[in-house]
């Protein structure tokens, strides 16, 4: 009997390099639905046609989905983040789950450094400003990047490479991390976060959505910022508090915000649509043709190479045999 691969959902207009990955190698693929369904409906597909492999983008895949498919052998995650898919379950069941983690470190860094130049250069205000037929270039007060102090948090690959290119442009560039120590990137100092936050012109967060990351930029760390700087978030929505964020632009505490990602997305509550110093796009910063078709055919290969009964190249999990 072929085994079937469920692809939850998906980011990009169709299913192509998926299915011609799954189905050149023997298997069959069931699509869901191209915006993340509920994680009932993921459930729900799952019980339906047991897949012994998981791609999935945004959507949910919960313990629920996970025990209403016997056959399970691989969860893939169409991205870097994990906090979509129940690991521990996965683990438990003996599932392997797996990720692209290095997909994207060019977009993301490159999507983070254009932020600290709209900012800096007032981009995306003076571009504003003339379309509503305003010419008033004695009103800049722009920035020179290169006597900046650039934070960054979280000192993983795109965090090192945004590390790098901030201090081609001159910035001095301080990081902290935990988990991580700045050998192999020159330049770069480590600190403690109270340091960082007080000392750096444009903080950069770059750290993975976990129990402990979770609004880790909250009102606190907001009030430790200096007072006007830019605030850049690349990473995972609920690392930052969105309402302290709105809150510090109205006070002028925050000069500026780069958000890629939102708790709230797609929603976007309408004070942080109003402010002028917010600059908001909607979860692209992983996006290229490159990284996208980098990112799929290697996701899907994990699932091939896990049903074929080969390791993966990428676990994120030690499943129990």
């Amino acid at each position: 009997m072929t085994q079937t691969v469920l692809l939850t959902d998906y980011a990009w207009p169709d299913d192509r390099i998926e299915r011609a990955v799954i189905e050149g190698a023997g298997y069959r693929l069931i699509s869901g639905p191209a915006n993340p369904a509920s994680a009932e409906q993921i459930e729900a597909l799952a019980r339906e046609h047991h897949p012994s492999g998981i791609l999935t983008c945004w959507a949910q895949v919960s313990t629920a989905a996970i025990e209403a498919a016997p056959d399970l052998k691989i969860v893939a995650r169409l991205g870097v983040g994990l906090d979509n898919i129940a690991v521990d379950a996965a683990t438990a069941r003996g599932i392997w789950v797996t990720n692209v983690p290095d997909y994207c470190v060019a977009e993301v860094s490159d999507h983070a450094v254009g932020f600290a130049l709209c900012w800096t250069r007032g981009l995306i205000h003076f571009d504003r400003e003339v379309h509503r037929g305003r010419w008033d270039p004695a009103s800049a007060r722009l920035r020179r990047i290169s006597e900046l102090t650039c934070g960054i948090i979280g000192l993983g690959r795109i965090g090192r490479a945004t590390a790098t290119k901030m201090a081609a442009l001159g910035c001095t560039v301080v990081v902290h991390d935990p988990y991580a120590s700045a050998s192999g990137t020159s330049g770069v100092r480590m600190l403690p976060m109270d340091e960082l936050l007080t000392s750096s012109d444009i903080i950069v967060v770059h750290a993975p959505l976990t129990p402990d990351t979770h609004h880790l930029i909250g009102r606190d760390a907001l009030s430790r910022m200096r007072h006007g700087s830019l605030l850049i978030n690349v990473s995972r929505g609920a690392v930052v508090d969105t309402q302290a964020v709105i809150e510090a632009l109205e006070s002028g505490q925050l000069g500026g915000v780069g958000l890629d990602v939102l708790e709230s997305e797609p929603e976007v509550p309408s004070r942080l649509l109003a402010h002028p110093g917010a600059m908001i796009t909607p979860h692209v910063a992983f996006s290229s043709d490159a990284s996208l078709n980098e990112l799929r055919r290697r996701a899907a290969e994990e699932v091939v190479r896990v049903l074929s009964g080969q390791l993966p190249e990428q676990p994120r999990n030690r499943p129990a045999v």
